[in-house]
């Protein structure tokens, strides 16, 4: 019997829409990569904010009547047609990086990528490397 490798058997940890959602207000909101930026707060917000943004849908789709499915669109994407909608979302997701980056389990922890000075640093290397093998 083979047994399948790991790429194989690989499930998503969030089914669609719910990590779309959290993936793209995330890149709408630079300020959320600011407060989550480090990998065990990065971790902590992915957790909370597809729970919290799955229990947002969830309650808008019990308060909301849809009309009945006709195939063009997902309940999901009816639901986001209502601007007032999508912003709940957005605010689920600010509060739950704002609530990660006030907790002080996270607080001696480092930014997820290099600092402004290591960047410029970097480019000065790089500058230089280049001027030398033109």
């Amino acid at each position: 019997m083979l047994v399948p490798g790991a790429e194989e058997i690989w499930l998503p940890l969030v089914d669609e829409p719910i990590g779309s959602i959290v993936q793209q207000i995330q890149q709408d909101d630079p300020e959320i990569d600011r407060l989550v930026g480090s990998p065990h707060r990065i971790l902590a917000f992915r957790t909370f904010a597809y729970i919290r943004v799955g229990l947002v849908l969830g309650q808008l789709l019990f308060d909301n009547d849809l009309p009945p499915y006709d195939g063009s669109e997902t309940w999901v994407e009816a639901l986001l047609r209502d601007p007032k909608h999508h912003e709940a979302l957005v605010q689920e997701v600010r509060a739950v990086a704002e609530e990660i980056a006030s907790d002080p389990t996270y607080a001696d922890e480092g930014p997820l990528g290099p600092d402004d000075a290591a960047r410029e640093r970097f480019r000065d290397f790089a500058r230089r490397q280049l001027a030398q093998d033109a």
